[in-house]
């Protein structure tokens, strides 16, 4: 019993150890029980007391204890497994101190608006001062990929962004080069006189600025060299301890003429008398070519030679002597590492050559053939860095090592002068290299034909798959050689669209027109069977340089054997008119004729591709043929008044008006009443002064189509002609049927003027104000206070909402001071990019600076985007009279004359004048062109 009372302490103790110990026993750790023997002994503190918590610590988990939280709490308890949390700081490093200072941090919080952050206000982050966990580090981990995954998604889009705002602050804000760009362009414009008579630029600053180191000077006069001339004395220097004018403060008695003592020879702190006058001279020389050179008629600068005096003097090479000292060390050190590579070798002569030392490239490059025999680019290498006689030795040694390189034996050809020695290399190359396509191409170049021929035949033997080989022999044969040659060539090469091409050309050069129809059709079929794709584009490109070639049988073959391939039904009509407005544009018209004609069969109704076809055989065919497209195209589409027209207007131009006549009369029965024709055949008869049949017609189309046109020639006619009181009436009877025509109140109130009955012309445009709609209205006030002299009643510019935009800038570009023109031209620019009156105002702008080439440029563009402007024919024409060739004027008239313009302001003044009523339209434009004063 007493030693079980002995030992029951001991496991009480050992129990209440565990108890107490029990986290450091949970956690892990090993700790000694303490003894009771050892408790007087042991009384140090306990190493584990005041230690923080292990990570995951629960009292008690060891012996089935679960963890809780509570409010206090901070956080979920944790296993002992789970990862690191620094949010249970250790007691003892968090203390009233820290507490204290960071609350005063908080108060002295900075609230200043530069320390306010978007996101995170002026405090920051609000959980910065909370710790940092691995699970945060992992979150931020995550968000910091995916922020970087989706800026590299937006990269590109906003460096678009970025790019484009930098490409408009440039152009809003220019540099200053940029701003004086134009005056830097027009130094090309400066003379070599002009050039030559700019003053030099002198040096501004004063004696003591120019030479820091100032020192006074007192130069030695004229009368001190003639009194020692005199006495013939020989010495040329002065001694610095001498006075000026020899006896004078000298030691010696004899004053120049006394020997230096002990020997003494002139030495560094001496004047050599002799070299100062040689100096003075040369100074002198230098200045009076400076004088002479200056003066006009007197130059002794040669400018072309100058020019070629300072290429001369440009260095070799580029870069820093240290960067080629480094470059020079790598290439070292890459040729010692593998002496046996061959761009280590030609880089180091390359690198040579560039810096001026071409005997040192020379030998690099020869030691790299040595070390590099079977390199075919070290050998030419070397050959073209060695000069002439030794270039062929090199090669002749690369032909040994290298016996089977084309191009080796290309430059051994290029290295010979005389052709009989090319020859003779070639033929050598080819006892070797037979198989060679490059070589038999130029071994037979230097030959005659008939000895091409013959080349050529053992050249087909040799290489039977060479396309180009094939038909240059086919070229050389005649008709029937020519015919098996290429059947051979089919033969062997299947595959290739050319040489069906080539027989197709050859026989239409030999007159067999109709074989060629059925050789592009076989090529076609062949081709397909032996796998081949035809691409529709490629064939089209053939029959583009067949119709250049003259084969127009080829061509169109080709056309209508392809046209149709890979496009669908819905698009045949579309892709097919593309097709021939890019054959236009190749001048290949050929082509573009056939794909005409064949989008005719396919499409006969259609009036559009009737009318296309018609504009292309207006502007590139002959008038036969454009009256015979259109014969066939009133057949195809009678009702289509735009083609019965072009075929009178034909007619009538040709001299053939009985023709025209028919023409109309057929258009009559196809079109009873229509305006356009009604009107077409008045102007056939007025233009051909039959006025009596002009006034039945208009009497006829009153009756059957009675229409404000048709009511508005009638009254012109009869106004021309004199006949006012005909034309007053007709007028009046127009304006009860169609009183909100403005053009018969205009021409009411016009007569009325001639007439000098001004009250009735006021009358008129008053009723035609009040009648018409409102941007008619606008007109006809304005048209009555200008044409009245009541300049003050005229609209505001703020009532024509109606008028294009680009004329109010066109006429804001002029209303600028000179300066200030050419930055309202780029807003105008800017604002109506393709506006005619913009593009004419700038052309304007260019002519006024005397930018001749600009302005010439700017005219074309003008009249190709609207060339029914009136006004930008007669301004171009007038520029072309003053600053164009004869040509260059023709070509401007004969363009205006087919581009047939109606509008423009200037334009119709002239155009709609009585006076001016049968006036063709090169004279209208010859009119208009005088009457332009270019003061803008």
């Amino acid at each position: 019993m007493a030693s079980a009372a002995a030992k029951q302490p001991s496991k009480n103790a050992t129990k209440g150890s565990a108890g107490a110990g029990g986290g450091a026993a949970a956690g892990g750790a090993a700790v000694p029980l303490a003894s009771p023997l050892m408790g007087g002994l042991n009384k140090k503190k306990k190493p584990f007391l005041g230690m923080p918590a292990p990570l995951g610590y629960v009292p008690g988990l060891g012996r089935g204890a679960t963890g809780f939280t509570t409010r206090s709490d901070i956080g979920p308890a944790r296993d002992a497994n789970d990862p690191v949390d620094d949010r249970h700081a250790p007691p003892g490093k968090r203390t009233v101190g820290d507490q204290m200072k960071k609350n005063q941090d908080d108060d002295d919080e900075d609230l200043n608006d530069t320390n306010y952050d978007e996101f995170n206000g002026y405090a920051g982050s609000l959980f910065s001062s909370g710790p940092y966990e691995k699970d945060d580090e992992e979150a931020d981990a995550i968000y910091a990929a995916l922020d970087k995954r989706m800026d590299e998604r937006r990269k590109e889009r906003r460096e678009l962004r970025e790019k484009e705002e930098i490409e408009k602050y440039r152009m809003e804000r220019p540099k200053i080069q940029q701003q004086f760009s134009d005056l830097k362009r027009k130094l090309a414009e400066v003379t070599e006189e002009e050039w030559l008579s700019i003053p030099d630029v002198g040096d501004a600053r004063n004696k003591r600025q120019r030479n820091p180191r100032y020192e006074k000077l007192t130069p030695v006069p004229d009368s001190f060299f003639a009194k020692h001339l005199q006495t013939g004395d020989n010495h040329t220097t002065v001694d610095p301890r001498q006075g000026q004018f020899g006896g004078l403060n000298t030691p010696f008695p004899g004053g120049l003429n006394t020997p230096y003592p002990g020997g003494m020879t002139p030495g560094a702190g001496e004047l050599d008398m002799r070299k100062i006058g040689q100096a003075r001279n040369t100074l002198m020389d230098m200045r009076l070519s400076q004088v002479s050179d200056s003066v006009s008629g007197q130059t002794v600068v040669d400018p072309k030679g100058y020019l070629t005096d300072l290429n001369s003097m440009i260095p070799t090479h580029g870069g820093d002597i240290s960067d080629i000292k480094k470059a020079r060390l790598l290439l070292k050190s890459v040729r010692e590492t593998n002496p046996h590579h061959p761009p280590a070798w030609i880089a180091s002569a390359r690198l040579e050559e560039v810096t001026g030392k071409l005997q040192v490239a020379r030998n690099l490059i020869m030691k790299g053939t040595e070390m590099c025999p079977k390199s075919e680019d070290v050998w030419l290498e070397a050959a073209r860095l060695q000069p002439g006689d030794t270039a062929k030795a090199v090669v002749a040694q690369a032909v040994r090592h290298l016996p089977q390189s084309v191009r080796i034996y290309i430059r051994a050809a290029e290295l010979e002068t005389d052709i009989r020695a090319k020859k003779r290399v070639l033929r050598k190359a080819l006892e070797n290299v037979s198989k060679s396509v490059r070589l038999w191409k130029t071994a037979v170049e230097l030959e005659e034909p008939e000895d091409a021929r013959i080349m050529l035949s053992r050249a087909v033997e040799c290489c039977p798959t060479s396309v180009e080989l094939w038909l240059a022999l086919a070229r050389l044969e005649t008709y029937e050689n020519a015919r098996r040659v290429l059947n051979k060539a089919r033969e062997n090469i299947p595959t290739d669209r050319h040489i069906w091409i080539t027989a197709a050309k050859l026989e239409e050069a030999n007159g067999n027109t109709q074989m060629v129809e059925k050789i592009i059709d076989r090529a076609i079929t062949s081709l397909r069977a032996n796998g081949v794709e035809i691409n529709r584009e490629q064939w089209i490109q053939d029959a583009e340089e067949c119709d250049k070639a003259g084969s127009v049988a080829t061509c169109q073959a080709v056309i209508r054997a392809v046209i149709g391939i890979g496009i669908e039904e819905e698009d045949c009509k579309h892709t097919w008119m593309e097709d021939a407005e890019s054959c236009v544009a190749h001048n290949a018209l050929e082509c573009a004729r056939a794909i005409y004609a064949h989008a005719l069969q396919v499409f006969p109704s259609k009036k559009s591709v009737w009318l296309r076809a018609a504009y292309f055989e207006k502007s590139h065919g002959t008038r036969e043929s454009l009256e015979a497209l259109l014969q066939r195209a009133v057949a195809h589409c009678p009702k289509a008044e735009v083609l019965w027209l072009m075929g009178a207007k034909s007619k009538w131009l040709a001299g053939d008006v009985p023709a025209a006549r028919s023409i109309l009369a057929l258009a009559f029965q196809a079109n009873p009443n229509s305006e356009e024709i009604w009107l077409a055949a008045v102007k056939l008869e007025s233009e051909n002064n039959e006025y009596e049949r002009a006034r039945k017609l208009l009497a006829k189309a009153r009756s059957s189509a009675p229409t404000a046109r048709v009511f508005m020639k009638s009254v012109k006619l009869e106004w021309v002609l004199g006949n006012i009181a005909a034309a007053q009436e007709l007028c009046s009877e127009a304006l009860k049927h169609y009183e909100d025509f403005p053009k018969l109140w205009m021409m009411k109130g016009q007569i009325e003027e001639q007439s000098e009955n001004m009250d009735k012309a006021r009358e008129a445009y008053n009723q035609g104000v009040r009648l018409t709609h409102r941007e008619v209205q606008l007109n006809l006030e304005c048209f009555l206070n200008v044409r009245l002299g009541q300049l003050t009643r005229i609209p505001s510019m703020k009532s024509f909402s109606f008028i294009s935009t680009g004329i109010l800038w066109a006429e804001a570009v002029f209303l600028e001071a000179r300066p200030q023109r050419k930055t309202k031209s780029v807003d105008a620019l800017k604002k109506c990019e393709h506006d005619p009156h913009v593009l004419l105002a700038v052309a304007k702008l260019f002519w006024s600076e005397r930018k001749i080439t600009k302005a010439r440029e700017w005219f074309l563009r003008t009249v190709k985007i609207e060339p029914d402007l009136g006004d930008a024919w007669a301004f171009f024409y007038k520029f072309e009279l003053q600053h164009g060739t004869e040509e260059q004027q023709e070509e401007v008239k004969k363009r205006c004359e087919n581009a047939e313009p109606r509008h423009g302001e200037l334009w119709c003044t002239e155009s709609k004048h009585i006076l001016n009523w049968q006036k063709k339209i090169g004279e209208i434009l010859v009119l208009v062109a005088v009457k332009i004063k270019n003061t803008f």
